[in-house]
């Protein structure tokens, strides 16, 4: 990688090292990475496959700037239009992509360093239904459910990162759809955002919101707030020429940009988890290329995110052994190349908050996280296999993922945490360690502590209703939705953008008084 990215890296490194805990049993950003489902040997197989996939094979409906980039540094354009990529230009790029990105929030306390192998929670899944929060009925999702799922998300301190997690289905204007869905995001959370763009058109007024919102294009350049998330291909390796397009004009407007390959196994890539994994890192490297020939310090996130079908039926699967490994061996790869990478992990195909749900989610979540992936998305609030959201479920993730993020920490052997001075005291002493000052200076430190998880005795939890955890979080998520609204957005900076966009958020939905 180039000096200057190492340099920032190292800085950004001691600063995150020294500042990690500050006294809390988790925080963004606690290392992972220890868990790797392949083995060197693998990796390098895999690794050696992907780069004979990408100089044999290549992709297919590359646009004409992309071929002409690529052509330029040694690529072939066949004669049956398939772009081949050179082995020494994608080795290349990945030597000298950049690896000190920090996705900025509006607030600056939420910034989040996506180097090494630092692990951070996301929502995500642009699913087109919502399961009511009253009646638990699932429905079409709205402009002001995505308003809401933002605020809810920017009160879960575990949930570190907003993505676009609802389609609003009540605006049928793809263009108009678009700039109010990045409003509502941005409005519902200072946290860093991040949105898909359906149409290349659509980038330039993104952009101008943004500027206005960050008080000018270089302020925003500087410290970019919303990523757009590019599903630059269609697979099996294949570009998608209007994303491609789209990916093109958000890097030269200065956004940070998330290159998703999303292959489904045995439908649009190989059956086997080595074939998919392969394809999908292939796919996700020829979109590296591509961004870092428009604009070699782009911020780009390595996002190979291959699904899995239940081939029974063909429809995807989002709950099974199978994605959670997948998926695992994909953020293994991200660190394989030391590259910011984001993974797909938490999309259970439950409908509701039962034993499923918990189970599929923590599976593939701490698989991902364990392996080291940067941003895990779609880690809480999705159900379905990604056709719903349920609000009340961002509350009761988030106790997930705290525990989760706990267990990234591991045992952390110092001679202070092994404490054989407490030991004797104690064995010399009392006999037990519940009056120990040691006890009390780690008891908020070293244990993460759930919200709405219940530890109380049966009896206790009988005589208080037997309620279950999903009555739990729905009654934090009502009083979320009733009382939590962000002021990042003041009055003023609003109207500007009322006066210059078609924002159908009405300003009265965004207070207490609505």
């Amino acid at each position: 990688m180039p000096q200057t990215h190492k340099a920032r890296r190292g800085r950004k490194q001691r600063q995150n090292d020294t500042n990690t805990s500050a006294g809390a049993p988790v925080w963004p950003g606690v290392t992972g990475g220890r868990f790797k489902p392949l083995t060197d040997s693998e990796v390098a197989v895999v690794a050696e496959a992907v780069l004979r996939l990408l100089e044999t094979l290549g992709l297919s409906q590359a646009i004409p700037s992309m071929v002409d980039r690529v052509v330029a540094r040694g690529g072939h354009f066949t004669e049956d239009k398939r772009l081949l990529f050179p082995r020494d230009l994608v080795l290349k790029t990945i030597a000298e992509a950049r690896r000190d990105i920090v996705l900025c929030g509006q607030d600056p306390a939420h910034d989040l360093d996506l180097s090494g192998s630092r692990v951070h929670m996301s929502s995500g899944g642009g699913a087109p239904g919502v399961f009511d929060l009253e009646d638990g009925h699932y429905r079409d999702g709205s402009l002001q459910d995505l308003y809401d799922a933002a605020r809810i998300c920017d009160a879960m301190e575990n949930i570190h990162h907003f993505s676009r997690s609802i389609v609003a289905r009540d605006i049928d204007d793809n263009a108009v759809m678009d700039i109010n869905t990045a409003y509502a995001c941005l409005a519902g959370t200072s946290k860093h955002v991040s949105v898909s763009v359906t149409e290349p058109e659509t980038v330039h007024e993104l952009a101008a919101l943004c500027y206005s919102l960050a008080g000018g294009e270089a302020a925003f350049r500087a410290r970019p707030f919303l990523t757009v998330m590019v599903c630059h291909v269609v697979p099996p390796m294949r570009f998608a020429e209007e994303a491609c397009e789209t990916l093109e004009a958000a890097i030269l407007a200065g956004f940070p940009v998330q290159l998703i390959s999303a292959g489904q196994a045995g439908a649009t890539s190989p059956a086997t988890i080595a074939g998919s994994l392969v394809q999908a890192v292939a796919e996700t490297l020829a979109g590296l290329v591509f961004a870092c020939l428009v604009d070699p310090d782009v911020r780009a996130i390595f996002a190979p995110k291959p699904l899995v079908a239940d081939l029974r039926t063909g429809s995807m699967c989002g709950g099974g052994g199978e994605q959670a490994i997948l998926m695992a061996a994909a953020a293994q790869m991200g660190r394989h190349y030391d590259l910011p990478t984001s993974s797909i992990a938490g999309i259970t195909d439950a409908k509701t908050l039962d034993a499923q749900f918990g189970s599929e989610k923590c599976l593939a979540v701490t698989m991902a996280a364990h392996a080291g992936s940067n941003l895990i998305t779609q880690s809480c609030g999705m159900q379905a296999s990604l056709l719903g959201v349920s609000l009340e479920a961002y509350v009761a993730d988030n106790d997930m993922l705290g525990n989760i993020l706990r267990t990234l920490r591991g045992v952390e052997v110092t001679p202070d945490n092994i404490a054989e001075d407490v030991i004797a005291n104690v064995c010399r002493g009392e006999g037990h360690y519940l009056g120990q000052a040691h006890t009390f200076e780690r008891m908020k430190s070293d244990y993460f502590y759930p919200h709405i998880g219940d530890r109380r005795t049966p009896r206790d939890w009988e005589s208080d209703g037997s309620s279950t955890i999903g009555d739990r979080a729905r009654d934090v998520a009502r009083q979320l939705i009733a009382e939590h609204f962000p002021a990042h957005l003041d009055d003023a900076r609003d109207a500007q953008l009322r006066a210059a966009f078609d924002i159908r958020l009405p300003r009265q939905a965004m207070s207490k008084s609505s």
